[in-house]
Formats: C-alpha cells, sequence, structure tokens
C-alpha cells in the first residue's frame, strides 16, 4: 500500500514556473513507476510523464516535452515535477500516481495501469 500526497500546486502567470512534490509514504517506494497526470475542466485525464524505479527511463507527453521535468529523491520517497515556460493550457489537478508494473513501457503512460493516486493539486496558469 503506498499512500501518495502532492504539494506545490498555486497560481502563476504565462511563462513562469512551479515544482510540485508527491510525498510517498511507505518503505517500498523505489518499487514503483511513478508518474503525474492532469485533468482539465471538462477533459480526460491525461498522461504528463513518468520515471522509472531507477529513475534512468522517463517519458513525456508532447505537450510538455523541453518544459516539465521529473525526477525522484528515493531517500526521501518524494517525486518532483518542475514545470517551466507554464502555458494557460496547463492548467489543471494534477496528480501524482504510482504503479508496480514491471519493466518500462507503454502500459507505464496510461492511468488505468496505476495502482495508487494522490488527491491532486490546482495549477492554474493566467494569462
Amino acid at each position: 500500500q503506498v499512500q501518495l500526497v502532492e504539494s506545490g500546486g498555486g497560481l502563476v502567470p504565462a511563462g513562469g514556473s512551479l515544482r510540485l512534490s508527491c510525498a510517498a509514504s511507505g518503505r517500498t517506494f523505489s518499487s514503483y513507476t511513478m508518474g503525474w497526470f492532469r485533468q482539465a475542466p471538462g477533459k480526460e485525464r491525461e498522461f504528463v510523464t513518468a520515471i522509472s524505479r531507477s529513475g534512468y527511463n522517463n517519458a513525456y507527453a508532447d505537450s510538455v516535452k523541453g518544459r516539465f521535468t521529473i525526477s525522484r529523491d528515493i531517500a526521501k520517497n518524494t517525486v518532483y515535477l518542475q514545470m517551466n515556460s507554464l502555458k494557460p493550457e496547463d492548467t489543471a489537478v494534477y496528480y501524482c500516481a504510482a504503479t508496480g508494473l514491471a519493466g518500462w513501457g507503454p502500459r507505464h503512460l496510461k492511468a488505468p495501469d496505476y495502482d495508487y493516486w494522490g488527491q491532486g493539486t490546482q495549477v492554474t496558469v493566467s494569462s
């Protein structure tokens, strides 16, 4: 069982930056691939980025490549999402998630394959 708590959301002007954090409980944090998803009003939840158990592999949605960076600190049981050059279309509730899927592949980019979810944190980018 893993419990996830996000923090760091807020209101930022276009072009600004935010860093989201996701603190995970439990001793097996390193056993999970971690992901960030987001959901804007009236839209489906979408993949943003994911990082493998080791931290050596990661993936990004095309819409955030070059602007967002995911990282994890195993010692702190925390995964981070650094978001730069924010755009109004990045406005959404951002969710941290964990999956116990082994390896690294397309399933790690899909919400249904994630086992645990945080409560979400709101990110609002003003134009």
